[in-house]
């Protein structure tokens, strides 16, 4: 999906990591909601409480999931990370990312 129409944006920035790392979140008529955003070069380990899936738009990085060897994403990808885990990130230049927040 190259554009999302008839949604709402929420203005304010989330702001990660002295602000290496940045998004902004977008709800659907439905209800869902997604985030869109930018991960400067830098080593990162978030957490979640639902499943999400993170499309990698452009940029170069490495991910780790629990339990799991790292694999690299060189352009663009997706990954998967189950609820209540956590994922590292080693982020080697810019990242364009979009995440969607999953009902399991």
């Amino acid at each position: 999906m190259e554009q999302f129409n008839n949604v709402t944006i929420i203005k304010k920035a989330n702001t990660y990591f002295d602000g290496k790392v940045t998004s902004r979140v977008v709800i659907f008529e439905d209800g869902t909601k997604k985030t869109l955003g930018i991960m400067l070069p830098g080593e990162y380990t978030f957490s979640t409480d639902v499943k999400e899936e993170m499309d990698i738009l452009a940029g170069h990085l490495e991910y780790k999931l629990q339990g799991e060897d790292w694999k690299v994403i060189d352009g663009s990808g997706v990954f998967y990370v189950p609820a209540n885990e956590k994922f590292q990130l080693k982020v080697h230049s810019v990242v364009d990312y979009c995440c969607s927040y999953l009902a399991e």
